[in-house]
Protein backbone atom coordinates (compact mmCIF):
# COMPACT_ATOMS: atom_id res chain seq x y z
CA UNK A 1 0.00 0.00 0.00
CA UNK A 2 1.32 3.22 -1.10
CA UNK A 3 1.36 6.75 1.25
CA UNK A 4 -0.64 8.34 -1.12
CA UNK A 5 -3.17 5.22 -0.76
CA UNK A 6 -3.16 5.42 3.40
CA UNK A 7 -3.26 9.10 3.22
CA UNK A 8 -6.20 8.69 1.68
CA UNK A 9 -7.91 6.08 3.51
CA UNK A 10 -7.44 8.01 7.02
CA UNK A 11 -8.48 11.20 5.86
CA UNK A 12 -11.72 9.30 4.32
CA UNK A 13 -11.97 7.28 7.75
CA UNK A 14 -11.77 10.96 9.48
CA UNK A 15 -14.91 12.49 7.39
CA UNK A 16 -17.16 9.71 8.34
CA UNK A 17 -16.70 10.22 11.78
CA UNK A 18 -17.53 13.78 12.17
CA UNK A 19 -19.86 15.05 15.59
CA UNK A 20 -21.61 17.63 15.94
CA UNK A 21 -19.87 20.26 17.76
CA UNK A 22 -21.18 23.57 19.26
CA UNK A 23 -20.42 26.96 18.02
CA UNK A 24 -17.66 28.64 20.17
CA UNK A 25 -19.15 31.53 19.38
CA UNK A 26 -22.35 30.20 21.51
CA UNK A 27 -20.27 29.02 24.28
CA UNK A 28 -18.49 32.20 24.65
CA UNK A 29 -22.16 34.64 24.64
CA UNK A 30 -23.96 32.55 27.34
CA UNK A 31 -20.69 32.36 29.45
CA UNK A 32 -20.41 36.91 28.87
CA UNK A 33 -23.94 36.48 29.82
CA UNK A 34 -23.82 34.41 33.16
CA UNK A 35 -20.97 36.56 34.17
CA UNK A 36 -22.95 40.12 33.74
CA UNK A 37 -25.87 38.38 35.47
CA UNK A 38 -23.63 38.03 38.50
CA UNK A 39 -22.17 40.68 38.33
CA UNK A 40 -25.54 42.55 38.03
CA UNK A 41 -26.84 40.90 41.02
CA UNK A 42 -23.76 41.46 42.80
CA UNK A 43 -24.53 45.68 42.30
CA UNK A 44 -28.05 45.32 43.21
CA UNK A 45 -27.09 43.27 46.47
CA UNK A 46 -24.43 45.82 47.51
CA UNK A 47 -26.29 48.84 46.49
CA UNK A 48 -28.33 49.30 48.99
CA UNK A 49 -26.07 49.06 52.26
CA UNK A 50 -23.76 50.94 54.21
CA UNK A 51 -20.22 50.94 54.23
CA UNK A 52 -18.57 49.69 57.51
Amino acid sequence: MSLSQITLSLSRAAEEHHEQVINPWIVGAITIAILLAMIGALVAFGGGREHT
